[in-house]
């Protein structure tokens, strides 16, 4: 799932060769991304677009040959001043008079050709890793390369040869991006280039392409510099194994220009530090915005209530319930405190129910739950891949976070599993503006076996930068807090040669104990409130629930299919089907005698007052039917690493509800566990609470 979706798409043509665009946001001036070499689409654009067109119209399209452009077949039609025809081309068709243009790598020379030929049309260009060979050094690893020689090797930068891309394309695409990106813990972006090279392009457009004519000699490059007129930018990276950094100096200096190095970076920086890169990007394009008019008041910071920013994670309401009863207690410490939410649906409609603040920024974040819908499959979620593919969304949503932040003056952030917060504040420590507190119930990427090897080493290197950034920057976290007790924590090592998980973050967190958001309901009051919520005391209250999200769907359906079956076994069970605030229940089968509900605020209420309750394997309501001592059944999401792993380990030790497999949940066996549960005395450990409590007080030091 993107991060943003265009406003506009089309095609333009010349001669003969059909370009695809989008068209994103509506801001002037307008930014024109180029492509680059058409071995990757605009889709390599995805961590700037989100970002720059809350502010711009931002324009992207796929280079001939690649994506959803057209793949002529002659050198000629990939020289560089075709791209650039194609750029002003786009412009006209989308009736922009002139933009600010970046590309990067040979992009950056298409740009320089469309500065040079087309000046009026460009406002501003940034050349990001320019390839202009003609200025650069050689790189000693480039220096023997044969492009057109039969060679009977293909170790290193021998791959960079027409011959052995014919043979082994994969394996060109492989070496070349692990070039490209030599950053440490760079696996996904090199991972998104190979996919692009092999589902966007083929090695014969890219022969076609390497043999077009591209800016040519030194005396040629100057003269394009001598014919720009707009301001100009060249960004790279010290690291660069592709370009050699002595190009970019050289023509910053023939540019006039400033030349901004990022240090340690490779060949992609805008892929690899996409924040810096954004932020660089914001401030060389507002010299040609009108500033908007601003009326602006400043308080003394001893006239000003403290004020915090919460980051509730959106993926299931229990995060949401936990919450708002961390920030109850707060107030109660801290009465004048005022507390902003930063969200997203369905956790800001509860938010409004509750009478909480919530900060318009909401409207401009990626959604989090479609996207781990759009993952789902049938009780199947690959949640660390989910995670991992979702990376544009987070970085488009840590840049809110950013803009919410320097808007604004607040004493503390609040990330209840704010991954992209806590991820993009340890990569970019000066972007930290205030304290920030770090809140999760799991520690550490565990592989699941349908992942293989490759799996266990992602999630190794996952945890390996995880423990880096902590260890380099420990200022980031001001406080971390576990919900739940050391012995919650799994024990296993977070990879080959990396600590064990348990033993680290002993070190590294407070741990609050137990929180939920609800209170247990005392045995001598349940009567009354199954009354209160139209239960009698002659039935037998099963509820089903699988939490905020929709991809509890395919368990409703099948405890649906069972209820039957169910009914048989037990007739005097009442069976309510809770679909939850992003399930429709008119979706979901019927049966006569089925409560089927949509959203229930109360559903704590429901839960700790049933006899028995089928649920998915998220921590926080598997947690409340423990406190509250009622049987379950829990059906985790396959794939699901931390329902399968960190909350059935945590269940164990509580001795707490029944695992189902999925694959196992046919209706005779549903209905034979149910039975079995609600003959089975409950001898689950007790819960202490109080956990909001603690973590309200930790919260509070640093106000």
């Amino acid at each position: 799932m993107r991060a943003m979706e265009p406003l506009d798409d089309g095609y333009v043509e010349r001669s003969g060769v059909k370009i695809h665009y989008e068209v994103f946001g509506t801001g002037e001036p307008t930014i024109l991304l180029l492509p680059t070499w058409s071995i990757v689409p605009s889709r390599r654009w995805k961590m700037q677009v989100p970002y720059l067109a809350r502010h711009h119209r931002v324009i992207t399209f796929d280079g001939r040959g690649c994506g959803q452009s057209d793949r002529p077949t002659e050198p000629a039609d990939y020289a560089d001043h075709e791209f650039a025809a194609d750029a002003v081309a786009i412009l006209d068709a989308v009736g922009a008079d002139a933009a600010v243009i970046i590309g990067a790598s040979r992009g950056a020379g298409f740009g320089l050709r469309m500065a040079a030929a087309y000046p009026d049309r460009v406002l501003g260009a940034v050349f990001v890793a320019p390839k202009v060979p003609a200025l650069a050094d050689p790189l000693p690893s480039q220096q023997k390369v044969r492009w057109d020689d039969e060679l009977d090797t293909n170790e290193g930068w021998d791959k960079f040869n027409r011959h052995y891309w014919l043979r082994d394309w994969p394996g060109f695409a492989e070496f070349f991006f692990g070039q490209a990106f030599p950053e440490p813990h760079s696996t996904k972006q090199r991972e998104d280039c190979v996919r692009w090279a092999l589902d966007d392009t083929d090695p014969q457009t890219i022969i076609a392409m390497h043999s077009a004519p591209y800016l040519g000699s030194a005396e040629v490059i100057r003269d394009l510099v001598r014919r720009v007129t707009c301001p100009t930018l060249v960004v790279h990276g010290s690291a660069d194994r592709i370009v050699h950094v002595s190009g970019a100096r050289r023509l910053a200096e023939e540019l006039g220009c400033e030349f901004v190095v990022f240090e340690g970076s490779g060949h992609l920086p805008d892929a690899r530090e996409p924040v810096r890169f954004n932020l660089l990007v914001r401030d060389f394009v507002a010299r040609f915005a009108t500033p908007p008019a601003r009326q602006l008041r400043w308080s003394r910071a001893a006239n000003r209530a403290p004020r915090a920013l919460y980051l509730s994670s959106p993926i299931g309401l229990g995060h949401a319930r936990r919450d708002l009863a961390v920030a109850r207690e707060l107030r109660a410490l801290r009465p004048e405190l005022e507390i902003d939410w930063l969200t997203q649906h369905p956790v800001t409609a509860m938010l409004d129910q509750h009478g909480e603040r919530v900060h318009p920024a909401c409207r401009w974040l990626a959604n989090e739950s479609a996207h781990i819908e759009d993952e789902c499959t049938e009780h199947d979620l690959h949640v660390f891949q989910a995670y991992r593919r979702m990376d544009e969304i987070l970085c488009a949503n840590f840049g809110v976070l950013h803009d919410v932040l320097a808007g604004g003056q607040y004493d503390v952030v609040i990330g209840d599993e704010a991954w992209e917060t806590d991820y993009f504040l340890h990569e970019n420590p000066e972007c930290k503006r205030t304290a920030f507190v770090w809140m999760t119930d799991f520690v550490g990427w565990l592989p699941m076996a349908s992942g293989g090897a490759a799996e266990e080493l992602l999630t190794a290197d996952y945890n390996a930068e995880m423990i880096e950034q902590i260890a380099r920057y420990p200022r980031i976290r001001d406080r971390s807090l576990f919900v739940g007790d050391p012995q919650d924590v799994v024990a296993e090592p977070f990879g080959p040669g990396l600590p064990g998980i348990r033993d680290w973050t002993t070190q590294h967190f407070d741990f609050v104990g137990y929180l939920s958001g609800v209170s247990s309901v005392p045995e001598a009051d349940r009567a009354g409130v199954r009354a209160e919520l139209g239960y009698r005391d002659d039935e037998q209250v099963c509820v089903v629930a699988v939490g905020g999200t929709g991809v509890g769907a395919s368990l409703l359906g099948r405890v649906i299919e069972a209820y039957p079956a169910v009914h048989r076994a037990l007739p005097h069970l009442r069976m309510v089907i809770v679909a939850g605030p992003r399930i429709d229940p008119r979706s979901l089968p019927a049966h006569p005698g089925l409560d089927v509900r949509a959203f229930v605020p109360d559903l704590w209420r429901h839960l700790a007052v049933c006899d028995i309750a089928v649920v998915q394997g998220g921590l926080t309501t598997t947690m409340e039917l423990v406190a509250n001592r009622r049987p379950f059944v829990y059906v985790p999401l396959r794939n699901h690493f931390e329902q399968q792993v960190h909350v059935r380990r945590r269940l164990e030790r509580y001795h707490a509800g029944r695992y189902a497999d999925y694959a196992d949940l046919h209706p005779d066996a549903l209905a034979e566990l149910i039975t079995q549960e609600l003959a089975r005395p409950v001898t689950s450990l007790p819960v202490t609470g109080g956990g909001e409590a603690r973590a309200a007080a930790l919260i509070a030091e640093l106000l």
